[in-house]
């Protein structure tokens, strides 16, 4: 059985030396990390303490990082501190956003239309 914390409980570990953090609704205490972390040990204390949830995602994590950080991992919330509701677009690392597809149709019509107008002009017009 995981170890429960609430949020005041993760809030208590927010120091270099005593760091912290949920992601996904697990506490995770990853101070022994923090001199590692590729993207520097401020990043890591701006979040202590805290869900970093949406920070985590929001920067793309590898498949890599998430299994690295599964050592870290000491318990979970308990259900009064749980968030599901987290606002992030789960972009991962290597990966590009998808294109959105609006309007597509004006991408083919258009260049149609102008190589269809410059050969009426060179062949039909130029003629006369």
């Amino acid at each position: 059985m995981s170890q429960i914390y609430s949020t005041a409980d993760v809030n208590a570990h927010k120091t270099r030396q005593d760091l912290w953090l949920v992601i996904h609704n697990k506490v995770y205490d990853i101070t022994e990390f923090v001199v590692e972390h590729p993207g520097g040990e401020e990043v890591l204390l701006d979040e202590a303490g805290k869900d970093a949830t949406e920070s985590f995602e929001d920067i793309g994590h590898s498949e890599e990082a998430r299994f690295i950080l599964e050592k870290y991992l000491i318990g979970e919330l308990d259900e009064a501190s749980r968030v599901n509701n987290h606002k992030f677009d789960p972009i991962r690392a290597g990966e590009l956003p998808e294109e959105k597809q609006s309007g597509s149709a004006f991408r083919v019509i258009l260049p149609t239309l102008a190589v269809a107008g410059v050969l009426l002009y060179k062949f039909v017009l130029s003629k006369n």
